[in-house]
């Protein structure tokens, strides 16, 4: 019964147990104990069976009283709140941990979707790409199905009913995402997921897997914000048969742990335009990396591999390169020809 009292129900008890104290402390004689700053700090001590020593009863009664009532009352409330905060504190863990809190962020990272370790890889990639990054931003799973976060400690957690439904994704702040990363057992889930989320977003980086690549052509249709990557197994499978090593190659270039990777950065608005040959030239000889293609900023999902040497890029033209790690500290003057 004590275990189930209500807040209010806990105020009032502690409200009666401290006048009910002062009025028998007073009828006792204890005028030291009743002064309005020292009976509090003396309850609370006294109360909590911590006792100090510095004030204490004097009286026969006030003993008595001490003895019976003051301590036995003040010891069982006392637990009963402190077990009340331990209670609301492992709610507040438990809720974090299931996925059943509402978050209040923006410019987040938010992965949409469950696929077992496949996606326990994918956080910890995207965990360890975010140390290079200057605002290191948070990672959000978002999930239907009935498992508990992951990775605690590490990246938040909301577990939903549904990915399109407006109450449940709020949870997650989709809105307000700075990219979304979709990833399902079901490409039909992918692709109604992918629909909403560019509905209620259509300013964030939106990438999409799909183990169909027929399907990525008809989301592009409708969505063509949205960055489509299909399964590549099969092609690498071909690729290797006439080309050994093809497949140890891509899976090199997108392995961040070891040798050579492929990242990417944006020219920045103060640089002026810039030729391909120039780029390439600077990135081998002072960076160690290679230069392997490029995408206009007008045309962000327009790849293009291996551009021509003559070719200018201007402010805000992202190039994608191959590195042993992620260059930080790129100098842009130095590609500025003189």
């Amino acid at each position: 019964m004590f275990a189930e009292m209500r807040w209010y129900s806990i105020v009032l008890a502690l409200l009666f147990y401290g006048s009910t104290s002062w009025l028998l402390l007073h009828l006792a004689g204890e005028k030291s104990l009743t002064q309005s700053a020292d009976f509090v700090y003396w309850l609370v001590v006294t109360g909590s069976t911590v006792g100090y020593g510095d004030l204490s009863p004097g009286t026969t009664s006030g003993k008595y009283l001490v003895s019976f009532y003051i301590i036995p009352m003040g010891l069982s409330i006392f637990a009963l709140v402190l077990g009340r905060v331990a209670n609301w504190v492992s709610n507040q863990w438990q809720k974090g941990a299931r996925g059943l809190k509402s978050l209040d962020i923006e410019d987040h990272i938010l992965v949409l979707g469950w696929n077992g370790n496949r996606t326990i890889r994918l956080l910890e990639l995207l965990i360890r790409e975010r140390a290079y990054t200057e605002d290191d931003p948070l990672i959000v799973l978002c999930v239907r199905a009935d498992i508990t976060n992951p990775l605690p400690g590490q990246i938040e957690f909301v577990k939903v009913t549904t990915f399109s439904n407006d109450a449940d994704m709020d949870r997650a702040c989709v809105a307000k995402a700075r990219v979304v990363l979709m990833d399902n057992p079901e490409d039909d889930l992918t692709m109604t997921t992918a629909l909403y989320c560019s509905q209620r977003n259509p300013d964030a980086q939106m990438v999409a897997y799909f183990n169909d690549e027929s399907l990525v052509s008809l989301l592009q249709k409708h969505c063509p914000n949205v960055e489509c990557t299909p399964s590549v197994a099969v092609e690498m499978l071909a690729k290797s048969a006439f080309d050994p090593g093809s497949s140890l190659l891509h899976h090199d270039l997108l392995d961040i742990n070891h040798g050579q990777a492929q990242y990417s950065v944006n020219i920045p608005a103060h640089i002026p335009p810039i030729k391909v040959e120039h780029i390439f030239e600077i990135l081998k000889r002072k960076y160690r990396a290679t230069l392997i293609g490029m995408s206009k900023a007008e045309e962000k999902l327009n790849i293009q591999v291996n551009p021509d040497l003559d070719l200018m890029l201007l402010p805000g033209d992202k190039i994608f390169y191959i590195a042993d790690e992620r260059i930080i500290n790129l100098n842009w003057h130095d590609f500025v020809e003189r």
